[in-house]
């Protein structure tokens, strides 16, 4: 599996706009074959953060996800609303058996 976190910063008066952009970067994510979960998770620490939890069955399902016309959409518009550039984190794992 492939795990993607991509920390996401906001500018303060951009959040709810960003909120609504991102909607049908989720739902056509969620939609994909590859995609196992597709996660939105808001810092309870930190304002204005986010990160998005992505898990793929593999680096082929991430590659496809990345040509996808949500993704080429979302990425297009994000910079309007990011206070600086994405932090983004890619892993390879497998699941551990008890």
């Amino acid at each position: 599996m492939i795990i993607i976190h991509a920390e996401i910063h906001l500018q303060a008066d951009k959040e709810q706009a960003f909120l609504e952009e991102i909607r049908p970067l989720i739902t056509g994510s969620r939609a994909e074959n590859a995609n196992v979960s597709y996660d939105l998770m808001k810092d309870t620490e930190k304002e204005y953060v986010y990160t998005m939890v992505e898990v793929w069955a593999d680096l082929a399902g991430v590659e496809s996800h990345n040509k996808s016309d949500h993704f080429i959409s979302f990425v297009g518009k994000a910079s309007q609303y990011l206070a600086r550039p994405l932090d983004v984190k890619v892993y390879e794992s497998k699941e551990v058996k008890s």
